[in-house]
């Protein structure tokens, strides 16, 4: 079993930024023996979408809207995986939920919302 706990979310002005934190703990010894982990977000109405991925191997991937804005990075020794967001617009409104796919299986935090005022 795998928890995710995600942190950072908040009310934040246009152009303005803020991270996210999600923590894992359970059965695992680091987060080094995810497959992955991301982001996805869902705003209001629509479907949940990535909005960034890391790999096991550190390979990185964005969606079109977010990329040169976000950064996705990790802290192995802190179990903990970072979502950096700068020059945020309003259209980035949503619930971000952190995912983790370990042993082809995957886990979702409960989502921390991020509200982005024009």
């Amino acid at each position: 079993q795998v928890q995710l706990v995600e942190s950072g979310g908040g009310l934040v002005q246009a152009g303005g930024s803020l991270r996210l934190s999600c923590a894992a703990s359970g059965s695992i010894f680091s987060i080094n023996a995810m497959n992955a982990m991301g982001w996805y977000r869902q705003a209001p109405g629509n479907q949940r979408e990535l909005a960034a991925l890391i790999t096991r191997g550190g390979i990185t991937n964005y969606a079109d809207s977010v990329k040169g804005r976000f950064t996705i990075s990790r802290d192995n020794a802190k179990n903990t995986v970072y979502l950096q967001m700068n020059s945020l617009k309003p259209e980035d409104t949503a619930v971000y939920y952190c995912y983790a796919d370990y042993t082809s299986r995957g886990y979702w935090g409960q989502g921390t919302q991020v509200t982005v005022s024009s």
